[in-house]
């Protein structure tokens, strides 16, 4: 079975380019593009209307905010990256052309909804998204029989009931927070996040740092994600703080061995490593976090921060320049602009950590900073990648 080999162009394929505009050619055109412009302008939304300097709409909300980051900016790209793996993984089309402009429209559509609309109608347009865009995804791997990555499919399930769940909560079907499921909804990602970590990370550190062999162990891969899982699904369950604080602390440490064993330091001088690597880091740091948290020590959005933030945004920042430089035909390094929007980003990273810990008294000057390292960050993407996702690919492969 393939690897998720995503950064060269598909399958090595020199065929004239398809008919239609580049932009629905490939998966990760659209989403990486609409991902990334709604990265940069909800975050300063939400931080205009928290301290009321613009009111929009009053579904502007922390809930909003959190469901948005998650079901709305991560998902994005989330789709978009599989839709382009998947073309590598099996050798068959994930959606393109008009049945991606549809998908793309339905994303569209889910956003409108959660800022403009209300009660279960939003809700039934907000939740359409993953399913419709999960089972071509699905209907391509059980073609190719590719069964060792339905895995991501079941995911992406389980996001979605993440999904219905804060739906649920939001209208008072059940008594709970949606706030519940958002952090259900990060932890699920972090999986994801470990699972194509572990399979991409190693290769490409052995691939753009020659001589460095990262240690790739099975067993040691099956502990870390049994101990991340096991975290994962503590953490949301709210189990008995001395359980939660030890399992915790057993996938930092797992998180971190594993990290360790792919030789980061290798990676130093290669940005489109070191990026990975760094933003891999804040998952063993995301637990330890955790596990403080289950002891009183931390408040719970430290931890949560870390993961949505360090890791989660700094993977995709990560992947999705390099995916887009592969799969436009550029060549595989990072100039001034992208190591820019990496350090803003880890900045951003830190500075809501900071607000996250009452290290800023009100937290005013720590969160605007991390928004505007937010914003600049897939500003700066969306001005260097927009044309290159809106043109054909320059050396004239598919995709």
């Amino acid at each position: 079975m393939a690897l998720i080999i995503i950064e060269d162009g598909v399958l090595g394929s020199r065929e004239p380019q398809a008919s239609g505009r580049p932009l629905l050619r490939l998966g990760f055109r659209p989403f990486y593009l609409l991902g990334a412009a709604f990265a940069a302008l909800s975050v300063p939304l939400w931080i205009a209307h928290l301290y009321g300097w613009l009111r929009l709409s009053s579904n502007i909300t922390v809930g909003w905010h959190a469901h948005e980051m998650v079901f709305g900016f991560a998902v994005a790209v989330i789709i978009g990256f599989m839709y382009t793996a998947g073309r590598n993984w099996t050798g068959l089309w994930t959606p393109r052309g008009s049945t991606l402009a549809a998908i793309c429209a339905l994303w569209l559509a889910g956003r409108a909804a959660m800022l403009f609309g209300s009660g279960a109608s939003a809700a039934l347009i907000d939740l359409a998204f993953l399913p419709a865009a999960a089972f071509p995804l699905y209907q391509v791997l059980r073609r190719a029989g590719n069964k060792r990555n339905m895995m991501l499919i079941v995911l992406l399930g389980l996001l979605t009931a993440a999904n219905a769940g804060y739906h649920a909560a939001a209208l008072a079907w059940i008594s709970r927070s949606p706030l519940e499921f958002v952090k259900a909804g990060i932890l699920v990602i972090v999986v994801i996040e470990a699972i194509i970590g572990g399979r991409v990370i190693p290769m490409f550190t052995r691939n753009g740092a020659p001589g460095t062999e990262p240690v790739i162990n099975a067993r040691r891969d099956r502990i870390v994600m049994g101990a991340t899982v096991a975290a994962a699904f503590g953490f949301d369950a709210d189990l008995p703080a001395p359980l939660m604080a030890a399992l915790a602390a057993a996938a930092a440490v797992a998180q971190a061995t594993r990290l360790i064993g792919w030789k980061p330091l290798a990676s130093l001088r290669q940005p489109l490593l070191w990026i990975l690597h760094l933003s891999y880091g804040w998952i063993p740091i995301g637990f330890a976090l955790m596990a403080l948290h289950a002891l009183g020590a931390v408040p719970e959005s430290a931890a949560l921060h870390a993961l949505a933030v360090g890791s989660m945004a700094g993977l995709i920042i990560g992947m999705i320049t390099r995916t887009a430089l592969g799969h436009t035909g550029r060549p595989l390094k990072a100039g001034r602009v992208e190591i820019a929007m990496y350090l803003l980003i880890q900045a951003g990273a830190v500075a809501r950590l900071i607000a996250a810990l009452g290290m800023d008294g009100s937290g005013m000057v720590a969160l605007v900073t991390a928004a505007i390292c937010w914003s600049a960050a897939f500003g700066l993407y969306l001005a260097l990648y927009g044309p290159y996702l809106f043109a054909a690919r320059i050396d004239g492969r598919e995709g």
